[in-house]
């Protein structure tokens, strides 16, 4: 990916609301089912992490990985998760 295709999709997310909320108990198989699902729905998805804050970048690289999804942004502690549909018909989110 980019940087301009990064920073296009990092723009479209300020507008968006955190989908997933990650909680105490970290990273568990219910937190990555819940985000592959919204990345089937809305292909851009935030993910606010609730505790373990100083561990935001290592647990959204993790995401990444489990999901085989990007990972666009991080800001505090929120990241932020770009997976496009591979019908590129169906396609919500361009990367410009």
């Amino acid at each position: 990916m980019t940087s301009r295709e990064r920073a296009s999709l990092r723009g479209q997310a300020q507008t968006l609301s955190p989908v997933v909320y990650v909680g105490k108990n970290g990273i568990s198989e219910a937190v990555v089912n819940a985000l592959e699902q919204a990345l089937a729905c809305h292909e851009l998805v935030k993910v606010r992490f609730e505790s373990s804050k100083d561990q935001v970048k290592p647990l959204c690289l993790e995401l990444e990985k489990l999901t085989q999804s990007t990972l666009v942004a991080t800001t505090g502690f929120t990241g932020v998760f770009f997976l496009p549909n591979p019908d590129p018909s169906e396609r919500r989110v361009f990367a410009d």
